[in-house]
């Protein structure tokens, strides 16, 4: 009885160590993906970043150095005109534009949730921050007030989507009925259009914005300057009919603004065309928010706005990560990306840029180039930033008419 008892012992303290090692197992199962589920961290690369970078940031590899520098050199060269051409379209000037695009794409590239997409200043956030800009200078009397004031409604947005991306929303952003989007993103390129209608006709941009627009169309038309106007024409028909085979070696946008910036130079030399209004070659300042001055209903007005540019934010961005996924065969984290996004959009308004998202035609350029990490993002802004600090006199050579036909193509 006693090797018996002895026997059935140890058979119960095997017994008891399999369970305990069972149960260490599970509670640390437990652990990391709470922990996982805190910082982020999912499985949404194939690769292992371990030992390649923290978890707080966005995947970010040494492994496809050449790639994600090439994709980053091409997202660069077609952020370029776009990033003029909605800074002078919003009204904060191209500076405001260019920085936009260079803070918005680093810091979404570092702390975001999609390793290829490229984030900069689009077409429906520029259509929506222009009109913050048009309504807060129909109320207030100084524009640096004004414009300080739609600054930190870029700041408002970011911190919303920061509050979307903690609260785990991103998920339910992505299911809004397609219809929806559809009609929302349409009615946006309608508004794009008819806001570039006075550059492109060589006039100045009446007040009032779409409707100011609309009802001073008879006026703009009689009183349309016939060079500016072939000029922005013959921007809009090289980015409608570049070969597909030159796109290969030169975006349409690129080529547009440097052969209508060449022509502006050579055959239209002894017209006076508009241009970009010069800038300084230097780093932008730090604007804090401040609160003075404001009234209830100046507040409750930015907070709405702030809102609505956070949740256009989200739904661009989620859907071009989206299509990131799908040419990558990768899985995004939503929720990071809305916190990178909002941190992105955050760090602009500090600074004075213009709001963005992902961005999809850098994306897929970004991609097809060979970009497969953040890295190329980075590498993009890094890129962006040294033109600007190099090349910002070169900028005020660039007619307006040429980049009111790159932001009509874009309402198309």
């Amino acid at each position: 009885p006693s090797e018996q008892e002895s026997d059935s012992h140890q058979e119960l303290e095997g017994r008891d160590q399999k369970v305990r090692h069972r149960l260490r197992a599970c509670l640390a199962t437990i652990f990391l993906a709470s922990l996982n589920g805190l910082i982020g961290e999912e499985s949404y690369h194939p690769f292992n970043f371990k030992d390649e970078t923290l978890v707080l940031l966005n995947y970010i590899s040494t492994r496809n150095i050449r790639g994600d520098a090439f994709g980053g050199l091409t997202a660069a060269v077609v952020a370029l005109p776009m990033a003029l051409a909605f800074g002078v379209a919003s009204g904060a000037g191209a500076a405001a534009g260019l920085w936009g695009a260079v803070i918005i794409g680093l810091v979404a590239a570092l702390f975001g949730g999609t390793s290829t997409l490229i984030s900069e200043p689009t077409g429906p956030m520029t259509v929506v921050f222009t009109a913050v800009i048009l309504n807060f200078t129909s109320q207030i009397p100084d524009r640096g007030t004004a414009l300080a004031l739609a600054f930190m409604v870029v700041m408002l947005a970011g911190l919303f989507q920061i509050l979307f991306g903690l609260c785990r929303l991103g998920r339910y952003i992505t299911m809004m009925p397609y219809t929806v989007i559809s009609g929302f993103m349409s009615g946006i390129g309608v508004i794009l259009v008819i806001l570039q209608l006075a550059p492109f006709l060589g006039q100045t941009s009446p007040a009032g914005g779409v409707i100011g627009t609309l009802s001073s169309l008879p006026q703009l038309i009689s009183g349309a300057q016939p060079l500016e106007f072939l000029l922005a024409l013959i921007t809009l028909l090289i980015l409608w009919f570049t070969p597909e085979n030159w796109k290969r070696f030169c975006p349409p946008q690129l080529l547009a603004l440097i052969i209508g910036t060449a022509l502006s130079l050579t055959v239209f030399a002894d017209v006076g065309l508009s241009r970009i209004p010069e800038f300084s070659a230097k780093f932008p300042s730090f604007q804090p928010p401040t609160l003075s001055g404001i009234t209830p209903d100046l507040l409750r007005l930015m907070v709405v706005n702030g809102a609505v540019l956070g949740m256009l934010g989200c739904i661009d961005a989620l859907l071009t990560s989206v299509v990131a996924d799908s040419l990558t065969r990768t899985e995004h984290n939503s929720n990071k990306e809305l916190i990178g996004q909002g941190l992105g959009n955050l760090v602009s308004g500090l600074f004075g840029g213009l709001p963005g998202a992902g961005a999809t035609m850098g994306t897929v350029v970004n991609i097809q180039a060979g970009g497969r990490s953040a890295l190329s993002g980075i590498v993009r802004a890094l890129i962006l930033m040294l033109v600007i600090l190099v090349a910002a006199p070169l900028a005020s050579l660039i007619p307006l008419a040429v980049l009111a036909g790159i932001a009509l193509k874009v309402g198309f």
